[in-house]
């Protein structure tokens, strides 16, 4: 049971590294270690159910109802993985951006393989969903990025957009935090433990979170290859967002005049690849063997965690 729980807290910490760099989704990381869908279902079983129960003070019903004790342990590895790789991450984008957007390139690619096999029978409505899946996330991120606002109502909204996206496979929280000019606001109250700020965004998070599992456990029951394809969809239409080599055309800068001045990407247009490649194919390369890797070990579990 304790080894059970220490890879799930694994995955969590995997899920929350993804969810801090733009372009990645805590989401892919969910399903190609094979724990997405309970994490769906449990997250959509806080309802009026468990309302009732928690009033009633059946508290053993509730925290099983709830499927309690696994959303606690990935939810610990997520927050965790936050908390100490913020800096670290943020450091690594801008010391060493080709090598890490390599890396996780490598990553979603071969999720594509990972989640697409999810899908029971590839027919013309499965291929049309994971066009559309791919068209569609091919759009949002050529989107160019707004400066934002850093009051907390606006995070409030950013939160509970940004979790919705976190939960999908494909679509990264964190680059809808950039698009919509909050995502060094977010990493910068993380790194400064700005509470106020991060208690702002964890409310939308909550909201967003509790609201949009429902919608995506019942399209999941009633719609699961044509879902599957489009998610399969949304990873590669990604990829756009996170090819390693860009230049950026305009920008947009915070806090002009103060110490806190920072120069923010707002459109970039990608670039065909510099000497560097080599070193990026490998690190491509390591990614993808991380996923397949994390694949077969989920696939050895015959039993999903409850």
């Amino acid at each position: 049971m304790t080894k059970k729980y220490g890879f799930l807290f694994l995955k969590g910490m995997a899920m929350g590294a993804a969810d801090v760099v733009p372009g990645v989704s805590g989401g892919t990381i969910a399903f190609i270690t094979n724990i997405y869908e309970t994490l769906i279902h449990a997250l959509s079983q806080f309802n009026l159910r468990a309302i009732q129960l928690l009033l009633n003070g059946q508290f053993k019903e509730f925290w099983s109802h709830i499927n309690g004790t696994f959303l606690t342990v990935l939810f610990a590895g997520i927050f965790t993985s936050v908390l100490s790789l913020a800096t670290l991450l943020s450091h690594l984008l801008e010391t060493y951006p080709i090598h890490l957007w390599s890396f996780f390139f490598g990553l979603v690619f071969a999720s594509i393989f990972i989640v697409g096999k999810q899908v029971s029978q590839w027919r013309w409505s499965t291929i049309l969903s994971f066009t559309i899946g791919a068209a569609l996330a091919y759009w949002i991120t050529t989107l160019p990025a707004s400066s934002g606002s850093e009051s907390y109502a606006y995070l409030i909204l950013c939160g509970a957009l940004a979790i919705c996206a976190m939960i999908l496979p494909g679509i990264s929280g964190s680059f809808i935090l950039l698009l919509l000019g909050a995502y060094a606001t977010v990493l910068e109250a993380i790194a400064t433990r700005e509470i106020g700020m991060i208690a702002a965004v964890g409310i939308g998070a909550i909201v967003g979170l509790l609201s949009f599992t429902k919608l995506l456990k019942w399209v999941f029951e009633k719609y699961h290859d044509l879902t599957i394809a489009l998610l399969s969809g949304f990873l590669l239409g990604s990829l756009n967002k996170i090819w390693p080599w860009k230049e950026v055309l305009v920008t947009f800068t915070k806090h002009q005049g103060t110490p806190e001045e920072e120069i923010v990407p707002i459109v970039t247009q990608n670039l065909a690849p510099d000497e560097l490649w080599l070193v990026a194919l490998v690190l491509g390369l390591t990614g993808a063997a991380l996923v397949f890797g994390l694949e077969w070990a989920g696939t050895q579990k015959s039993k999903p965690i409850q």
